[in-house]
């Protein structure tokens, strides 16, 4: 009883994780194009996030009996599969890497089930068809559909004031947000209660035809919602600033074109990653956009890094159920809960040297920072500019960070960059 408490914990504490780590999806680009203000933004995100929650779970059935054989799953499995999901977000979003919760679970437990029954205990035409397919076809149709759209809105909004069209599009951005986050808590926040079912189910505390308790609805929507309010803001910068230079009528088109994309997804139960989803529209709205300017070097980068984000998380998830089984009984659990807190205090105290929050998000995006050279410790005073040492360009020196920078090569230039601060228009830098 006290692992399925653990468990259930743990479950929630990845929701929260999933919540700050794809604030971004949402409003990314209604930050970067200031038509909600940061705060106000994370805000409108949660509350959204909360209601999605209750309004479909086809994907939480997909997770918890869809993806490995119930009969080899233990709790012991569950938590290690957790743990590996929790540190690779936690990790991503060190780096300022917009990559997919969804993905780190998913691959979280599929590495537990392997270390703990080999390959007999995964179901793989599940993992292909509602997870692997999914992840190949949603970005390639984000991109489609938000290219078109913003295509037609440029065509059909050429030669009107910028001050008119930005005006408009910003409370169409308002909306568009709004869908996004809605579609994200019918999709995210189901995932948890998929994994707090399965422990439920192994620990024969509900049937196994039982469906998700409302408790549990409960709980993994407000886990969300409190994740989404803290904003996440490494990735929001990487999304809203690095990707595409990108205006209200971009914006627009991107976060329509994953509200349509992920609420379909959800409908037919598949646990698709938000975060491709809505990284491949803010691309489209670049390429639909004429004259646009998009980093596809830094994309491709992001790219990298997907394709990393299912075994990373597996081999962590391994690692873990190793750890317990090798020192058995609750020893073992504690010690791998030991790992998991002492991960993410060191990736927490190595996140403070450099931070980025509501007040430097929309800093101006400089590609060399983002290639390596990173800024020291700054100061401002009351006269005269922000004064900046640089360092040589290096793996980042925490031990947290460090853990990432050699599984992801060259991924972290989203980070960097997002962690960067820049002088402002008047001269004086932010201090971070």
């Amino acid at each position: 009883m006290i692992l399925l408490v653990v468990v259930v914990l743990t479950a929630l504490a990845f929701d929260f994780t999933n919540g700050f780590h794809d604030t971004g999806n949402a409003m990314a680009t209604s930050i970067a194009t200031r038509a909600l203000t940061p705060r106000r933004a994370v805000l409108l995100s949660a509350a959204l996030n909360l209601v999605g929650a209750f309004l479909s779970l086809s994907v939480a059935a997909t997770i918890a009996k869809g993806l490995v054989d119930a009969d080899v799953i233990t709790l012991e499995v569950v938590f290690a599969g957790l743990v590996g999901g929790i540190v690779w977000n936690l990790l991503t979003w060190l780096v300022g890497l917009p990559s997919s919760s969804s993905h780190a679970l998913v691959g979280g437990v599929v590495g537990a089930v392997l270390a703990a029954a080999g390959t007999s205990g995964v179901l793989w035409e599940g993992v292909l068809a509602k997870v692997l397919v999914p992840a190949l076809i949603a970005p390639m149709v984000a991109i489609a559909v938000a290219a078109t759209g913003t295509w037609l809105v440029a065509r059909l909004t050429r030669g009107l004031p910028q001050d008119v069209t930005s005006r408009g599009f910003r409370w169409g951005q308002v909306g568009s947000a709004s869908l996004v986050s809605l579609a994200h808590g019918t999709n995210d926040a189901q995932k948890s209660m998929g994994i707090i079912l399965l422990a439920l189910i192994t620990a024969g505390a509900v049937p196994a035809d039982s469906g998700v308790p409302f408790w549990v609805i409960l709980s993994c929507a407000l886990a969300m919602a409190l994740g989404t309010y803290t904003g996440g803001w490494r990735i929001i910068r990487a999304l809203g600033k690095g990707l595409v230079e990108i205006d209200t009528r971009q914006g627009m088109a991107a976060e329509t074109s994953s509200a349509a994309v992920i609420m379909l997804s959800s409908y037919f139960g598949f646990s698709l990653s938000t975060t491709h989803v809505a990284t491949g529209s803010i691309l489209g709205s670049g390429v639909g956009m004429p004259g646009a300017t998009v980093r596809w070097g830094l994309a491709g980068r992001m790219l990298g890094a997907w394709m990393l984000t299912l075994p990373a998380a597996g081999l962590i998830g391994a690692l873990c159920f190793w750890v317990q089984h090798g020192v058995g009984g609750v020893l073992g659990s504690v010690l791998v809960l030991g790992i998991l807190l002492a991960s993410a205090a060191a990736i927490w105290i190595a996140s403070r040297r450099k931070p980025v929050d509501h007040t430097n998000v929309n800093e101006a995006w400089d590609e060399e920072r983002g290639a390596g050279i990173e800024p020291v410790a700054a100061t401002t005073g009351e006269a005269g500019p922000l004064h900046v040492a640089p360092v040589e360009a290096g793996p980042t020196t925490s031990a947290a960070a460090a853990a990432i920078d050699s599984v992801t090569v060259g991924v972290g230039a989203a980070g960097s960059s997002a962690a960067g601060g820049t002088p402002n228009a008047s001269g004086k830098g932010t201090a971070e």
